[in-house]
């Protein structure tokens, strides 16, 4: 007589972040900036990193882009342990960082921005035809509307410099994107282009840290949100799962929601 076996189920295939942050120590001068705080982030994901100034969040995305190496921690990338010493390391495995100040060469065009300092040259002269060309189809992917490739960059809006900047990165074959608040000081239509790029760049899979002051911004853009208070993480929360108030009651009195009273909640409008 045969038996039957009940047959065993596939396993369910986990997905790998493209990044992991654990345990991540840093001090100085005695002072801990951040202390032991663990974050991770998913392909095409945007996590909001928010805090009060002196939370950590800076300090902590430091670490990932090489400024300053954690004193102890471990980063994994893509399911491996990596070694982060300074931003080139960080470069050579695809994290980019756009800072608020964009960093971009007033003077100079889209072209020479996207390859300031990793110029294409034919022979011993500079490819401004494939610079162009190259820059031209980076930034098309990013903003259709884009013209002004030969202007200085010091003449774009708030919104096509920031077009710039990310182009920069992701031409470069980022997969992992630290910005620094992308729309302070931008108005409203520059603010929704931005907005736009972001969703742009998540459709194509990449992961996105965003670290902001900007509530609505965090909640417009982040899937998940991330929470510091005094070097410390507070937790990190669905967006859809929680309010506002909640959030801003994370980053003011450093609880997470389920320790929030609706006191607590009220005196935040006090």
């Amino acid at each position: 007589m045969l038996t039957q076996t009940t047959p065993t189920p596939a396993p369910v295939t986990q997905r790998v972040p493209l990044v992991e942050m654990r345990n991540i120590q840093v001090s100085f001068g005695g002072v801990r900036a951040v202390g032991g705080v663990s974050i991770d982030l998913y392909a095409g994901e945007v996590v909001g990193l928010v805090g009060g100034n002196g939370a950590g969040k800076s300090t902590l995305m430091r670490t990932l882009s090489g400024a300053r190496p954690p004193d102890s921690g471990q980063i994994v990338i893509n399911g491996q342990p990596v070694t982060i010493g300074n931003p080139r390391d960080a470069k050579a495995l695809g994290i980019e960082t756009i800072y608020q100040t964009l960093a971009l060469a007033d003077n100079l065009d889209a072209p020479a921005n996207v390859f300031l300092g990793r110029e294409v040259t034919a022979a011993t002269t500079l490819d401004d035809a494939a610079m162009e060309s190259a820059t031209r189809k980076v930034i098309g992917r990013l903003n259709p509307n884009f013209k002004n490739f030969k202007a200085p960059v010091l003449r774009l809006s708030g919104g096509q410099r920031q077009a710039v900047a990310i182009a920069r990165a992701i031409h470069f074959n980022a997969r992992v994107l630290i910005m620094d608040e992308p729309t302070a000081a931008l108005g409203p239509a520059e603010t929704a282009q931005v907005h736009t790029l972001i969703r742009q760049l998540k459709s194509e899979g990449i992961g996105i840290f965003l670290v902001s002051h900007d509530i609505h911004d965090v909640f417009d853009l982040s899937e998940r949100i991330s929470v510091m208070y005094h070097g410390k993480l507070v937790g990190t929360v669905n967006k859809n799962d929680v309010t506002t108030d909640e959030v801003l009651g994370m980053i003011i009195l450093g609880k997470p929601p389920t320790k929030l009273t609706q006191q607590d909640l009220a005196e935040l409008h006090g």
